[in-house]
């Protein structure tokens, strides 16, 4: 019996022996691995800085040869210049080393925390624990993802967005609907569809325009109130019941400024209703309607400032991490990996959030509300601003800012040939092309302060207006001083940013070309029907062009591939920006305004293009949506 027991402690002793010296041997293999890490972590670190050295070096010389190379003269070979490009080229590949090496040292160093926090959790008992290392390494990502921008914007300074005040602009970012605001909307949106509200008040009549006025806003608040008692009866009695139409003051005011804060939020809705309500919110202003009706319709917006203001809450806009929070997750040239990946960073910066700053009269459901708001407002960016900056990639990617080396793919145009009303060289064509795509961008890019402002103006009490027949029908005729101002602080950045200007720098606003705020909004929010069709069909070429027979269709009507999308956007960029869409140069022309003309007047002529059969094989519709919804 001894014996056994001493030989089953001999066993254990032995065992023990041999896990101690497994577990030394392990621990040196440890060591060494960590050392091997973090040598390859300083080597990584060392490539990324010599790299941005070399990049920044390339970069001197650049600008030291654009100085000794001479302006090109009829076309002659010059060794300076071929230099120059040879040069140019070796930019690139050194901007885009460098950043490659800058990504490799940030992916290193995350791995190496993911290695720590793993060991860290292998040597604790404790679940809980678990997940709190867990939640350490998502906020890792959060950090390493908002270092990698940095990068980005360090090594793409031209590419990287314009540092803003958070704070500015949430004052005119609407809040999300929730679920009882949108219910109110279908009542305001089916009220609105059967009024002839514009077709019986923009009229020359003999009858009390005032009086006229009057009947058709309590027709459309009896109509609401009716719509209420159909979908809710409880809710309808309550509100109806021995009541004036002022005693339900607060419900149409809301109403009505859902339906406002939509429209904002999304320009393609509402596209002939929302005019019918603007109008009849900015007759109610008028102070003899007001007594009439007893009670006001309008009042300010609901915005994420407003709200984040009244709980207390302003501190929020100003923690670095809303941009992770609220930003747009972009799958181009992600695998879905990586698209997950963006998602789970968001998701993460934005319960952080809600949780530091979800105290008091801010609940965390306050913050995630303003958040979501926000990041509504970045994914309207995304749609209506980013084509813009696509359009503009495709400019300076296909076009020589000075001259070209194939005539057919020349800028110029010439007043009264194909239509057009200017006549430009090819170098200040691409001049006057690419400050008029920078104007569309700083425009779409500031469209909700925009749009608020232009309601600012619109029902601004006592800011008269006149029914005028413009040469379009009859259109209220008012003035717009905030959106103006707005306008041309714009334009005088857009001026500042490219350093000239070709054409007029006229604004029309509060005349017969743009009578008033919501014509003005109504035209540039046309900007991205435009040009998204024709990015699509652009980025879609390459695609068509994968079916065999498709591609010797592009091969002997194009050239190819480059040759059809230059083709395309060679005639784009000539007419387009002609000075045509009218026949004088004050409606059209070269005028801020008449931009815009020229590009829709371009968009009318599509289908007698001769590359119209490749925008139909891309899957080009039209270049507008539907009205009706």
């Amino acid at each position: 019996m001894v014996d056994r027991e001493e030989g089953e402690r001999d066993a254990v002793a032995e065992r023990t022996e041999q896990v101690h010296d497994a577990n030394v041997e392990i621990q040196t293999m440890r060591d060494r691995t960590e050392d091997a890490q973090a040598r390859l972590m300083v080597a990584l670190q060392q490539m990324a800085e010599h790299a941005l050295d070399r990049a920044e070096a390339c970069k001197q010389l650049q600008r030291r040869m654009e100085r000794m190379v001479e302006p090109d003269a009829g076309g002659k070979s010059d060794p300076k210049r071929d230099a120059l490009e040879i040069v140019k080229e070796m930019v690139v590949e050194a901007e885009g080393f460098a950043h490659q090496c800058v990504h490799d040292a940030k992916e290193e160093k995350k791995r190496k925390g993911r290695n720590e926090t793993y060991s860290n959790v292998k040597n604790k008992a404790v679940v809980t624990q678990e997940v709190e290392n867990d939640a350490q390494d998502d906020e890792t990502d959060v950090a390493y993802h908002s270092s990698l921008d940095m990068e980005d914007q360090q090594m793409h300074p031209e590419e990287s967005e314009r540092n803003e005040d958070m704070v500015e602009r949430c004052k005119y970012i609407p809040l999300r609907l929730t679920l009882r605001e949108r219910k109110m909307l279908r009542l305001l949106e089916a009220a609105l569809s059967v009024s002839e509200y514009t077709d019986k008040v923009d009229i020359l009549s003999y009858r009390s325009r005032m009086g006229r006025i009057h009947a058709q806003i309590k027709e459309i608040c009896a109509i609401l109130s009716g719509l209420v008692v159909a979908s809710d009866y409880k809710a309808g009695q309550n509100l109806i019941a021995n009541k004036e139409f002022y005693e339900n003051e607060t419900f149409f005011q809301d109403v009505f400024e859902v339906g406002r804060r939509h429209k904002i939020m999304n320009p393609e809705k509402m596209r002939s209703d929302y005019g019918k309500l603007v109008y009849l919110l900015q007759d109610s202003t008028a102070l003899e309607l007001q007594e009439l009706l007893q009670f006001k319709c309008v009042r300010p917006l609901n915005t994420v400032y407003t709200l984040l203001e009244e709980k207390g809450g302003l501190a929020l806009l100003e923690d670095p991490l809303v941009e992770a929070a609220t930003a747009e997750v972009k799958p181009e040239g992600k695998s879905r990996s990586q698209v997950q990946k963006a998602i789970k960073v968001k998701e993460t910066a934005r319960e952080k959030l809600a949780k530091a700053y979800g105290k008091g009269a801010m609940t965390p459901e306050d913050v995630r509300y303003c958040l979501y708001s926000i990041g509504d407002n970045n994914t309207y960016l995304f749609f209506n601003r980013d084509p813009v900056d696509k359009m503009i990639d495709f400019l300076t990617k296909y076009f020589d800012p000075q001259q070209t080396k194939e005539p057919k793919y020349s800028l110029s145009i010439a007043g009264g040939k194909e239509g057009a009303r200017l006549t430009h060289n090819h170098a200040r064509q691409y001049t006057y092309v690419l400050q008029s795509l920078t104007l569309w961008r700083e425009i779409s890019h500031d469209m909700f302060k925009l749009w608020c402002l232009a309601e600012g103006d619109l029902l601004r009490e006592n800011n008269s207006y006149r029914l005028t027949d413009t040469g379009q029908g009859l259109n209220r005729v008012q003035n717009a001083p905030a959106v103006s101002r707005a306008i041309h602080q714009i334009l005088h950045r857009s001026q500042q940013k490219l350093g000239s200007w070709v054409g007029s720098s006229v604004i029309h606003l509060g005349d017969h070309n743009v009578p008033n705020a919501l014509m003005f909004i109504d035209k540039y929010t046309q900007v991205p029907r435009i040009l998204n069709p024709v990015v699509l069909v652009l980025e879609q070429i390459p695609l068509v062009a994968k079916q065999e027979g498709l591609k010797e269709y592009l091969q002997a009507n194009f050239g190819g591939v480059d040759g059809a999308i230059k083709e395309i956007l060679t005639d784009f960029f000539r007419h387009a920006f002609d000075g045509s869409g009218a026949d004088n140069f004050f409606d059209a022309g070269s005028c801020i305004d008449g931009r815009l003309t020229s590009a829709w007047n371009w968009c009318s002529k599509i289908e007698k293009k001769r590359y119209y059969p490749v925008f139909k094989l891309a899957g080009f519709v039209g270049f507008d949506g539907e009205f009706s919804k």
